[in-house]
């Protein structure tokens, strides 16, 4: 098996997608070795969705569809990000703040820095952004028999 793997889906930018999104990503770390019934796959399912939602739910219409991306070089770190064509970068709400949405971001941030991830945010050359996760991956990077 090779010591880095890619996959990258585009979806359209409806909340439909977001189901196809994370079953995208959790089905594609299960071939990856990473059985889809543990704490790892329900966090990542989790930050997926959440990433899935902001770009369906904050663009506007303004980005027709969504990409996202996973990178895994294996032993080290799983890479995932979610890009959309939308110029506007996600806003950290104050805690005070009561409203019922806007969380998500919130969310993601808590979720990848208890699993001693990382978070960015970074403009893309054509005008958008990505919104991306790198986790430590120590599950063996070997495919489901």
């Amino acid at each position: 098996m090779a010591d880095h793997l890619e996959a990258s889906v585009t979806l359209p930018s409806d909340p439909a997608s977001v189901s196809a999104a994370r079953s995208y990503v959790v089905g594609t770390l299960a071939e990856w070795g990473l059985p889809s019934d543990t704490d790892v796959a329900d966090t990542v399912r989790l930050i997926v969705s959440e990433l899935a939602t902001n770009a369906v739910q904050h663009t506007f219409g303004q980005s027709p569809t969504f990409t996202v991306d996973i990178a895994l070089d294996r032993d080290e770190h799983l890479r995932i990000g979610v890009t959309d064509s939308h110029p506007r970068f996600p806003k950290r709400l104050p805690a005070a703040v009561q409203q019922d949405n806007g969380r998500g971001m919130v969310i993601i941030r808590w979720l990848t820095a208890e699993c001693g991830g990382k978070l960015r945010v970074r403009p893309t050359r054509e005008g958008g952004k990505t919104v991306s996760i790198e986790l430590p991956w120590t599950t063996p990077a070997e495919p489901v028999p």
